[in-house]
């Protein structure tokens, strides 16, 4: 059945969008030659576009003489501005831009581990209003939040998860109180996963499973293309996988016991501990990164060596358990420790699955690292606003 023209004018609209986005302002017979639409239809979607005040006239291509034909048009980014969070069990992290991703502001705050629900909760809507008055965004359109925890598929929300601060889960429903947004949640290694696919190490993949080594360990997992997140949003819930090694079993509110206590930075602290390792990195760096990125610029030094093959040999118990049900195919090592592990890191790994694991997967190493959350929340925030406002995208 042919669509109807209203539909027909929706997708050449979203069309037309898109290439707006992805190839930066062009001319109207730009549009119409990489459109495939005629010269008329291109003329009427770029006068609806315009008068909707989602795109406008941004300069002139020197190709084309003066004059209508050679108007370049553009999509108006400050159309909406976005503001994504990045929410640690130790702080809070913010990025503001415009509908087209462009960062307009950045800030970050810590928050201590004795700080109440209620002043931590203030502090980090606090934050979000300083870094959109910085923005000059009068308003935001949505905000995404990138937390630690399981998230609930049928209602969108933060679940209860023992271990994370109360302030959390009380965050969202602040914002959504003080700022005029849409708000929405996801967890923090699912977004990691989404930014690595669109813009990091997977980027060539349409499955693959995200092993994040941060504070604490999680995994995400994308097929054919698609996160999945199971029944209970709990999927990639690593830190639970009872492992040998550990000398004793997780359970169901506590990962001690899990692939967590071989592969969570505290564990990854002690050992390089173990193996007289000592780094001091950046402040913002988390020692295990630190103790990380260290050995694998001394790859050759004995010291270095032991434990990074330690670290691998931990690192694989975890990644083959995942390979063995998935088949992935890939597997990136993200999160700071991830990153900070590199290509010297992941090559160790990938040694150990192909001993251990008949199915090939090649191991990668994130190239986005602990800001591969602000990235994710900043993209799908981005796509629902996009979404709302150009319209779905055709399918």
């Amino acid at each position: 059945m042919p669509a109807s023209p209203s539909t027909a004018r929706a997708i050449n609209d979203r069309l037309a969008l898109r290439l707006l986005q992805q190839e930066g302002p062009l001319t109207a017979g730009q549009l119409k030659q990489l459109t495939g639409l005629s010269r008329p239809t291109v003329a009427d979607l770029v006068e609806r576009l315009t008068a909707a005040g989602l795109i406008a006239v941004v300069g002139e291509s020197g190709e084309q003489r003066r004059g209508p034909n050679a108007r370049l048009y553009g999509i108006v980014a400050d159309r909406a501005h976005l503001a994504a969070l990045d929410v640690r069990t130790e702080g809070v992290s913010v990025v503001v831009s415009d509908l087209l991703g462009a960062e307009l502001a950045r800030a970050s705050v810590p928050i201590a581990d004795d700080t109440g629900t209620g002043p931590a909760v203030e502090q980090a809507v606090a934050l979000v209003e300083r870094a959109a008055k910085e923005a000059g965004a009068e308003r935001l359109h949505t905000v995404g939040i990138g937390a630690p925890g399981l998230i609930d598929p049928a209602t969108g929300e933060l679940r209860d998860s023992s271990g994370l601060p109360e302030w959390h889960r009380r965050l969202v429903a602040a914002l959504q109180e003080r700022l005029p947004a849409r708000v929405t949640v996801e967890n923090e290694t699912n977004l990691a996963a989404l930014a690595e696919q669109r813009e990091g190490a997977a980027r060539d993949r349409d499955t693959f499973v995200l092993l994040w080594l941060g504070h604490g360990t999680g995994a995400a997992v994308v097929l054919d293309g698609r996160l999945r997140r199971g029944a209970s949003g709990g999927t990639g819930e690593i830190g639970f996988l009872p492992v040998p090694g550990t000398g004793a079993l997780p359970s169901a509110t506590d990962c001690e016991g899990g692939f967590h206590s071989l592969a969570g930075s505290a564990a990854i602290a002690r050992l390089a501990r173990e193996h007289g390792l000592v780094a001091a990195g950046p402040a913002h760096e988390p020692q295990a990164a630190a103790l990380v990125r260290a050995a694998a610029a001394t790859p050759s030094s004995p010291r270095s060596a032991r434990f990074l093959d330690v670290l691998a040999d931990r690192l694989a118990i975890g990644a083959a358990a995942v390979v063995a049900v998935l088949d992935p195919g890939c597997v990136v090592l993200a999160g700071e420790v991830g990153q900070a592990g590199g290509d010297v890191l992941a090559a160790r790994v990938e040694e150990r699955l192909v001993r251990m694991s008949p199915l090939p997967a090649e191991v990668r190493a994130s190239t986005l690292g602990g800001d591969a959350v602000l990235r994710g929340a900043l993209l799908t925030a981005r796509d629902g606003a996009q979404d709302e406002l150009f319209g779905p995208s055709p399918r």
